[in-house]
This record gives C-alpha cells, structure tokens and sequence, in this order.
C-alpha cells in the first residue's frame, strides 16, 4: 500500500506506527534517581514497586488490511509480571487484565488508567493489548477503525 500524506506531502509504503518509550510513571521520577528507583528494558519496567510490561494496540484502518499500531506500557498485578517473564515466549499464559500506562495524547479525555487486557501472542512478539469496552474514542476507535487519514493525522499530531 503506498499513501501520500496530506499532511507531509511524503509517501508513505506502511502505516504508521506509535510508540511510548516508557510508562508515564518513569517522568515523575527524578533524573537522578532513577538508577535506583526503575528498572527496564524494552518490554519490561518496574518503578517503586510497580510492574509494567510493553505491548501494542492495534486499530484497524478500515478500507485496509493495515492497523495503527500504538506501542504502549500497561501496568500488571506482581504475579503476572512475573509469570509473563517466566513464559515470556509463549501465548499459553493470560490473558490478563491491566491498566494502561501511557496517556495517549490524541485521545480524550485521557487514557491513563484505562481498563485493558493483555494478550500474549508468544513468538517473542509484545502482547496484544485489547482495551475494555467502555465509551472512550480509544474503544470505539478500536473497535470500528479508523480511515489512513486520521491514522496519518494522528502520526503526525505527536
């Protein structure tokens, strides 16, 4: 699929795709503190005690095979922190239930503390993260999709 942007004016062969580097909590710690307060990686983090992992939410772009992807950081209970790293190559755990980490900018009102659900895929591939039903633009977005042109809009709107 290829796509000029209306906004850039470029062509584009791939949808976009989004991502959070960290969970919001990492900003509200001090620079010079988080060597002792967070530890992470690129799909796990732990700050103070509390368990991030990394996945991706995928909205349809309808009209297409494609999706947005949206990489974010959902925070699970202790246990399923640690069973996710104990089987961290296998879709045989989960689903678990979570909250999302990362207020999504172009969402209103925010999405931090979401209600989602993570699923593991295996394969070493990030969990599929399925936000709960709710009335939230995220959800219906989710659920319905989105044209490329907003999915473009939002890309570029970060």
């Amino acid at each position: 699929m290829s796509y000029q942007c209306p906004i850039c004016g470029e062509n584009h062969k791939e949808p976009p795709d989004l991502t959070f580097r960290w969970p919001d909590p990492y900003s509200a710690v001090p620079e010079g503190e988080r060597a002792t307060r967070v530890k992470g990686n690129a799909d796990t983090c732990v700050i103070d005690g509390g368990f991030y992992i990394r996945g991706t939410i995928l909205i349809p772009i309808t009209g297409t095979t494609g999706h947005l992807a949206i990489g974010v950081w959902v925070s699970q209970s202790a246990e399923n922190f640690l069973t996710y790293l104990d089987n961290y190559n296998t879709s045989k755990i989960g689903p678990f239930l979570g909250l999302l980490s990362n207020n999504v900018p172009f969402y209103k009102p925010s999405t931090l503390a979401m209600k989602i659900t993570a699923h593991f895929q295996g394969e070493k591939m990030r969990p599929l993260i399925r936000p709960e039903p709710s009335e939230h633009a995220l959800c219906e977005d989710y659920t319905k999709g989105i044209t490329l042109d907003r999915a473009w809009s939002i890309a570029h709107a970060r």
